[in-house]
């Protein structure tokens, strides 16, 4: 493969800056694999490093049935987490920090303690989650319009954009997180619904995936850091103005507001 990843990586961070999507990676870099998309997010999470700022995580995506049929894959993908994407659960959100957001809810895990795969099961991610916690991710595609494939959604930090964290905590033991049902709200509206399960038949199962994958990278997932584990949900539009709200049985909730923060 002869891919410019450093190209293909400053065109993605230039989007972040300017808010001017870039075109499908696909089509103009021949020859871009998986391994290649993830040198390219690897490279941008390098210069996020670089400049100041501390991982805090990691998400994974792709978990649903639906999702990987409509992407032509058979299994998630991950993309990186920054301290500056987390955004606390009282402050509006700037929506002009974003491109073209979308909201799902997850039942987010706080790690105890590292997992390092190869080999991590989802009895040593249990053994490892900390707490649970009822979350919004903002998805956000620097590929123009969301016309993505599985290169280009990879290549992008698996379309991350952002975090709220709901401020109730519970242990693993007092919830079944394949069961945990939820609902999502847009201004007042049900807009979703749906239970941990839907998320490889059960959250931890992502958390493992994510684990082993990472250790065949020579990454691992460290103590105090959030994994996303997947939506429960399909992800909804957001703009300026928007209120949205997801309740998870047994867990709480959390509300993300979006404005225009400072205009």
């Amino acid at each position: 493969m002869s891919v410019d990843i450093a190209a293909a990586a400053a065109g993605l961070l230039r989007a972040y800056q300017t808010g001017e999507p870039v075109e499908p990676l696909a089509p103009r870099f021949d020859g871009l694999d998986i391994d290649g998309a993830y040198a390219i997010q690897l490279a941008q999470v390098e210069q996020w490093l670089a400049d100041g700022a501390v991982l805090k995580g990691h998400k994974v995506g792709l978990t649903s049935a639906a999702m990987q049929q409509q992407l032509g894959v058979d299994r998630p993908d991950f993309g990186h987490l920054t301290d500056r994407m987390f955004h606390p659960e009282g402050q509006a959100i700037d929506i002009a920090g974003f491109l073209q957001p979308r909201v799902e809810p997850e039942i987010a895990f706080v790690l105890g303690k590292p997992l390092a795969g190869p080999g991590v099961t989802v009895a040593d991610v249990a053994s490892a989650v900390e707490w649970v916690m009822p979350s919004l991710e903002i998805i956000d595609s620097r590929v123009r319009d969301w016309k993505i494939s599985i290169v280009d959604t990879v290549a992008d930090n698996a379309s991350s954009g952002g975090v709220v964290l709901g401020g109730s905590v519970r242990r693993l033991s007092e919830v079944d997180v394949r069961l945990l049902g939820g609902v999502l709200y847009r201004n007042g509206e049900l807009v979703g619904t749906g239970a941990g399960g839907a998320v490889l038949g059960n959250p931890l199962n992502a958390v493992a995936w994510l684990a082993n994958v990472l250790g065949e990278r020579g990454a691992k997932l460290d103590a105090g850091h959030v994994v996303l584990p997947g939506s429960i949900t399909a992800a909804v539009p957001v703009a300026s103005g928007d209120v949205v709200t997801a309740t998870f049985d047994g867990l709480g909730t959390v509300t993300a507001r979006f404005g225009k923060v400072g205009g």
